[in-house]
C-alpha cells in the first residue's frame, strides 16, 4: 500500500496479484485507487501520468486524460474509488505517478501517487 498527500489530496493504492489472469511470461496485476479531497476547495481530477517499472528496470509511461473514463470534481470532505490494472513480463514490478488537479478557482498542481510493489506472492523483490 501507498499513501501521498499533495495540497490536500490524498491518493492511496493498494495492489494485488491475479493468478487467474497471469500465464507464462505474464503477470497480471489490480490494483485499487482511492483519491480523497482533504482541502477547503473543489479540485478536479484531469489527467494522469503513471511510470511502471517490471523487476528488470524496464519502464514504461502511461498518460491519459481522467481515470477508467472519469474526470471526477471532487469537493471538499468527498472520495472516488476505482480498480485498474497492469501486466508486467516479471513476477515483481511497481507504479508510481501523478494525477493533475485543477481547483475549482483555476490553479493546476500534480497530485502524488506514491511507489507501490506490484508482487507475485513467493517472487523474490
Amino acid at each position: 500500500m501507498s499513501t501521498a498527500v499533495t495540497q490536500g489530496i490524498r491518493v492511496t493504492v493498494r495492489s494485488r496479484y491475479l493468478p487467474e489472469q497471469s500465464g507464462p511470461g505474464r503477470w497480471a496485476f489490480a490494483y485499487t485507487v482511492r483519491i480523497e479531497n482533504l482541502g477547503s476547495i473543489s479540485a478536479q481530477l484531469r489527467s494522469r501520468h503513471w511510470i511502471i517499472t517490471d523487476g528488470n528496470g524496464k519502464r514504461e509511461e502511461v498518460k491519459g486524460d481522467g481515470v477508467v473514463g472519469n474526470q471526477p470534481v471532487l469537493r471538499p470532505g468527498e472520495k472516488f474509488e476505482y480498480t485498474s490494472g497492469a501486466v508486467l513480463q516479471t513476477p515483481h514490478g511497481s507504479m508510481r505517478g501523478t494525477y493533475r488537479m485543477v481547483t475549482e478557482d483555476g490553479r493546476q498542481f500534480d497530485a502524488e501517487i506514491a511507489p507501490f510493489p506490484l508482487t507475485q506472492p513467493g517472487s523474490l523483490n
